[in-house]
């Protein structure tokens, strides 16, 4: 499946849940979400009752497209997830939390995951001094995330560094803001990562 490039508010109304795709507009209370909260279409305000198929499909599909990644991706993930010793959904979960655009998203060097992905292919991002180009990249507790020196000016990471001290950072990095940098101290745990999605159910789906 090739990733979504269409209105992502209207999967955030679709889905019902604040899935972080607008970032300062959400922060801003302008997201279409909070002024139609209700399902886009001619019938989005009709009540139906969805499936326990459906409930599952539908965690998925917020996982899927609050961390930006494929379905391909995203089964690999929870492969991975399935095979490791702990629980499975908590696996799953702070697993993709480790994908260098999600860190980049993290340490507040982007306003979205998309923004941070787009900033990590174009080359503005150094893991330990080197340029790493791969949003999937998988970051390991102790390395260094950087802006490049260059890029650092540049006014969407001014922005969203300034917006940090609105949103604040999460207890697993450690960022000094004034220079653009960053540790990845350690991988959270489940209970850390708040997020709308409940993991039981993507669990239950590709178990079956």
């Amino acid at each position: 499946m090739a990733r979504y490039r269409g209105p992502v508010e209207k999967i955030e109304r679709r889905l019902d849940a604040d899935l972080g795709l607008k970032g300062e507009r959400r922060l801003n209370g302008k997201s279409a979400l909070e002024k139609r909260p209700f399902a886009p279409g001619q019938h989005g305000q009709r009540r139906t009752k969805i499936s326990e198929y459906g409930l599952q499909l539908r965690e998925k599909q917020k996982a899927k497209f609050m961390y930006g990644v494929s379905e391909k991706q995203f089964r690999k993930y929870f492969k991975k997830a399935s095979t490791t010793e702990g629980n499975t959904g908590s696996n799953l979960i702070t697993s993709i939390e480790q994908r260098l655009d999600n860190v980049v998203y993290r340490m507040g060097f982007a306003t979205t995951r998309a923004n941070a992905r787009q900033f990590t292919t174009h080359g503005h991002v150094l893991v330990d001094g080197k340029k790493v180009d791969i949003p999937s990249y998988v970051v390991k507790p102790g390395q260094k995330i950087e802006i490049k020196e260059k890029s650092k000016s540049n006014p969407q990471v001014v922005r969203a560094l300034e917006l940090t001290n609105q949103t604040g950072l999460v207890d697993w990095v450690d960022v000094d803001t004034t220079k653009a940098f960053g540790i990845f101290t350690r991988i959270p745990t489940r209970e850390e990562v708040v997020i709308p999605v409940e993991e039981r159910l993507i669990v239950e789906l590709y178990s079956k």
